[in-house]
């Protein structure tokens, strides 16, 4: 067996869902004894919260849980309570990386700047899955590794015997390294850091479903590019866009660009690749809430939150509470579009509506509704409309309000009709306003239109504009550092 010696162990489990708070229908969710009990114990195993804390509690009028609490929440952009409340346990319960998230910043290597000394490096494939060909799973690992290989100097040659660099094996529970897995629907793999013996070595456990590009289990080629992330040395990144963010979500496979954050994680170690691709794309970069500048795609309501759109990513907001937590919207809904034209959450039927070109998008809660998605004449929106800029439903007068280019159109909600008459200049609507409207929503009888960097406060029912306001009114400037 090889040796186990400065090895740093990495594992990424498989997504639990919870519950959705702030539902209008159901009270919050309930904190129980049990989620108190697993919240103890994922401190332990994340935030370094040991036994030595517990015993000096009270000691110096200091709760260690609750300390502890805070860095997670903080860590994951929560409300800091310092308590165990829904929106804290539907993060610990989420796809996540075995190793401690503390000391973890924008992006960020192990943690003892282990990394390889030669660019040089060798892999071999030990076994293969049976979820898979051998000609899927090679190809799955080329690519992974391909990944890493295009932004830096290093170079990945395959060797069919003896002893490579990085190992890479299928296997259930205990399987040879004092990190057993734990079945179905647990840990999906780990990775071990540049170093002598397993260092850089990686596990997949073969009771998960590995995939080549399907949606239903887990695709080979996202999880073995996070992996061999800590097998070249980087840990997990803050930054939820990242592939080195420590939970597994799904990306289009044939499709997928390595994000900023982990290009510059990588090009820390090991510089940036000498040799110049042609036609490379830029690496995709997370939203930042801090942009003056940014220009919303879309902006709605749900259940007591407000969603804002930009890019592949939204922020969640309950308006009581000031810090926004950034997501990529596959992780909330894995059925979405990857982009949204326009959002709008419909009172009359529990649900939000994601457009995207033609098509939209309707769910209730978490889930896809039934028949979606579909084309947006299912609103009775002409055929000559081939995109939504943005969308609100009006509390006063129950109608959906569709904007187009320097239209817009009424939809009646209780009879599922357009109003006639429509198409009408949005003048007619907002006095003065010759601009494109790029999102809309209500809030306590006002109405706020999104055009550009700017947000207009307007009432409907009078037509009259209150004030002109930044985005970051509702959507507060807020940094991923602890």
């Amino acid at each position: 067996m090889r040796s186990l010696n400065l090895c740093i162990f990495l594992s990424l489990t498989a997504a639990v869902v919870y519950s959705l708070p702030l539902d209008r229908e159901q009270p919050p969710q309930q904190i129980t004894h049990k989620d108190e009990e697993f919240a103890e114990s994922y401190l332990k195993s994340f935030f370094n919260l040991t036994k030595e804390h517990e015993r000096s509690f009270g000691r110096q009028g200091v709760n260690p849980m609750a300390e502890k609490l805070r860095d997670m929440q903080r860590f994951f952009g929560l409300n800091i309570t310092g308590s165990v409340d829904a929106d804290t346990m539907q993060m610990m319960k989420k796809a996540r990386c075995g190793v401690p998230d503390t000391q973890v910043a924008r992006f960020s290597t192990s943690g003892e700047d282990l990394k390889w000394q030669t660019t040089a490096l060798t892999y071999r494939i030990l076994n293969y899955t049976p979820d898979m060909s051998r000609a899927e799973v090679d190809k799955s690992v080329e690519k992974a590794l391909n990944v890493w290989a295009r932004v830096t100097p290093l170079t990945f040659r395959r060797i069919e015997r003896g002893t490579a660099d990085i190992m890479i094996s299928f296997g259930r529970r205990s399987h040879g390294d004092y990190y057993p897995f734990d079945g179905p629907q647990g840990t999906l793999a780990h990775a071990f850091a540049p170093s002598t013996g397993i260092g850089g070595d990686a596990h997949f456990d073969e009771d998960e479903d590995f995939t080549y590009r399907s949606t239903r289990g887990y695709v080979l080629f996202l999880v073995a590019a996070h992996e061999f992330g800590h097998s070249l040395g980087l840990g997990h990144s803050r930054d939820p866009g990242a592939l080195m963010y420590p939970n597994y979500i799904y990306k289009n496979p044939d499709t997928f660009q390595l994000p900023r954050d982990d290009v510059n994680g990588i090009q820390s170690l090991y510089g940036p690749n000498v040799i110049v691709v042609p036609n490379e794309p830029t690496p995709p970069t997370t939203p930042d809430s801090c942009d003056a500048t940014m220009v919303l795609d879309a902006v709605s309501t749900l259940r007591g939150e407000m969603l804002f759109f930009k890019g592949s990513f939204f922020w969640r907001k309950h308006l009581q509470i000031p810090r926004a937590r950034q997501s990529l919207i596959s992780s909330f809904w894995p059925n979405a579009p990857e982009k949204v034209d326009a959002a709008f959450e419909s009172r009359q039927t529990d649900r939000v509506y994601l457009f995207q070109g033609r098509q939209v998008w309707a769910f209730s809660g978490y889930d896809l509704a039934s028949g979606f998605p579909r084309n947006i004449n299912y609103f009775g929106l002409p055929r000559n409309v081939n995109k939504i800029n943005a969308a609100l439903y009006d509390t006063h007068t129950r109608r959906t309000l569709f904007f187009v280019g320097d239209q817009y159109y009424s939809y009646d909600e209780a009879r599922r009709t357009m109003d006639a008459g429509f198409p009408k200049s949005i003048e007619t609507l907002l006095p003065g306003h010759t601009s494109k409207v790029t999102a809309g929503f209500q809030y306590r009888g006002y109405t706020y239109i999104y055009s550009g960097s700017n947000m207009l406060e307007y009432s409907l029912r009078t037509g009259r504009l209150f004030r002109v306001l930044k985005n970051d009114y509702f959507l507060p400037c807020a940094t991923r550092r602890i």
